[in-house]
């Protein structure tokens, strides 16, 4: 399910707030500490838990910000898991521009939150999901945790926020770093569908990726069972947790023909349509059939590029003389007609 709204700016909030009626719970703000990694993101949660009197769901959201010198890419992994006695429907996710993917599942018992944001994010840029959470909190037992991980992210500090049912105020918590030993299956189709359980330590809360791609499926501390994505070729495999990213130590390889081509791409409307000759203008793409793809400008590929499946954002590079270029975005589905961008003296 892929669930969008806009969100005017909002900063990401480090401490429990407050939002209506209800028991407000504390947090633990990721650990404030500098970043040795280039791309890197800091989870937190806040929000209140649901009243009996007068009876009514409680409301928390995540939040997660790129806090790193480098715009933070590839798939980012968020999850939200509930005690016990405490349940959510879905979250709700909040951002503009609409120039990402976002899906999410829930489990059958209501108490876990899956969702995986694909696209480029700027430095400082915040977001976050907001949901309903069901149940008596007097019956409940546990935390609440969030956390999140990137495999471009290589520091693990303010990767998990914890809420507690009872005021108190936990420390930050660092996790262990992750590592795969094994796949239990190393071949499939070309279409995927094959299910693979991925063996190691340290990988709750992960995202397994085939060849780049997210696979869906779970993760307990010792193993993750997914369902391949399809692809072609031999397909590098690793587990990305919030304590890092471990690779397998043997590659998926798919055999037989790859998945049908996507629909190829459309592009419908430029904004702006001009900007100076030294580049770096913000330009927005829409469209159809976007999702993953890339940019260029009059065959010069664009900078800061993030793809949704209507919505593309890209950075003009610099052009060598004044005048008209075609902008094209790239998918494997192929490559859209072009539309032009004039360059400005």
């Amino acid at each position: 399910m892929i669930t969008r709204l806009a969100k005017a700016g909002l900063a990401a909030a480090l401490s429990v707030t407050t939002l209506s009626t209800g028991a407000a719970v504390a947090t633990a703000a990721p650990a404030d500490a500098p970043s040795p990694s280039a791309q890197h993101v800091t989870v937190s949660l806040n929000g209140y838990l649901p009243s009996t009197t007068p009876p009514g769901p409680g409301q928390f959201s995540v939040y997660w910000v790129s806090a790193g010198t480098a715009d933070l890419t590839g798939p980012t992994h968020i999850t939200l898991d509930l005690p016990q006695g405490l349940t959510t429907d879905g979250a709700m996710f909040y951002s503009t521009p609409y120039d990402y993917t976002f899906t999410e599942t829930v489990s059958p018992d209501g108490r876990h939150l899956d969702a995986v944001l694909v696209g480029s994010r700027r430095v400082g840029f915040s977001e976050f999901m907001k949901l309903h959470v069901y149940g008596d909190p007097t019956k409940a037992s546990g935390q609440l945790v969030a956390t999140i991980g990137n495999p471009n992210d290589t520091d693990p500090t303010g990767h998990v926020a914890v809420a507690t049912l009872d005021g108190s105020t936990p420390a930050p918590v660092v996790p262990d770093a992750p590592s795969v030993t094994g796949l239990d299956t190393t071949t499939g189709p070309g279409a995927g569908g094959t299910p693979v359980t991925v063996s190691g330590s340290n990988l709750s809360h992960g995202m397994v990726l085939v060849g780049g791609t997210p696979a869906p499926g779970t993760c307990t501390d010792t193993a993750c069972t997914v369902t391949t994505p399809g692809g072609s070729g031999s397909a590098p495999v690793s587990v990305v947790t919030p304590g890092g990213t471990a690779a397998a130590p043997a590659a998926f390889d798919y055999t037989g023909d790859p998945p049908p081509a996507p629909p190829a791409p459309v592009v419908g409307h430029l904004g702006p349509i001009s900007g100076p000759v030294a580049g770096g203008t913000s330009v927005s793409i829409a469209g159809s059939n976007l999702t993953y793809g890339s940019v260029r400008f009059g065959g010069v590929p664009a900078d800061r590029v993030s793809c949704g499946p209507q919505y593309c954002t890209a950075y003009a590079p610099a052009a060598g003389r004044p005048g008209p270029v075609d902008v094209t975005v790239t998918t494997a589905g192929g490559t859209s007609a072009p539309v032009t961008y004039t360059y400005t003296a």
